[in-house]
């Protein structure tokens, strides 16, 4: 159980069939390998951000795969980890557009709380092998996940940055909602687009206009 409105939204998801069988590769995934996030951290999106105070969506990949930096949030890292190198150009974007400093920390758990849905499209990976569990079914229930964002009535804002993440626009046909699309912020690509993309402004502009409190995305 999540805890919270997810729940009742996910209740027939976790019932079909695909479903129980990501459920039974993941169980024996973390019994016989080395999987992140932690087990009881695979959910944490949807633990922080229920489904009706969501206001931003964030849209990563798998999970960081090394050790200690997963923890069921996309591009966040727990307290006390060295920050990942697409979180410094989401920083460095933010700094951009608002001047604020770069954070020391690269956990974003603020974000989520205050309505940021942090949702990698794949929930699980194996330590050392990025998209390791890519093909486990993941996909099917994320794109279900996003299908139900879509739907809500409430203004949403959704970040696809990078083609992994473009492909998912076409989900996204709800016209009370706004659609932000540019490069990854990854190394390789961040100067394609990111850097320099006010999509967190944009985004807050989006909120305002709509009569929802703006996020602080300082950390």
């Amino acid at each position: 159980m999540i805890g919270n409105d997810w729940d009742n939204a996910l209740q027939e998801e976790f019932e079909k069939e695909y479903f129980l069988e990501i459920k039974d590769f993941v169980n024996q995934e973390y019994k016989t390998k080395i999987i992140y996030p932690k087990y009881e951290e695979i959910f944490n999106a949807f633990k922080l951000t229920g489904l009706h105070d969501v206001k931003v969506v964030i849209l990563g990949q798998d999970p960081y795969h090394e050790e200690g930096q997963a923890h069921g949030l996309a591009f966040s890292t727990p307290i006390g980890r060295p920050i990942p190198r697409s979180l410094k150009n989401i920083f460095k974007e933010i700094q951009m557009e608002y001047d604020y400093p770069i954070p020391e920390s690269g956990c974003l758990e603020s974000w989520a709380k205050q309505g940021v849905f942090l949702l990698n499209t794949v929930l699980t990976v194996e330590e050392g092998n990025a998209n390791s569990h890519s093909k486990c079914g993941w996909q099917i229930f994320t794109d279900n996940v996003i299908k139900i964002l879509n739907n809500q009535n409430q203004p949403i804002v959704f970040l696809l940055w990078g083609k992994q993440a473009e492909k998912k626009k076409e989900l996204l046909t709800n016209p009370n909602h706004l659609v932000l699309i540019t490069s990854h912020p990854s190394p390789f690509s961040a100067r394609r687009g990111f850097l320099g993309c006010n999509h967190f402004k944009l985004a807050n502009e989006f909120l305002k206009d709509n009569g929802l409190a703006e996020i602080d995305w300082r950390l």
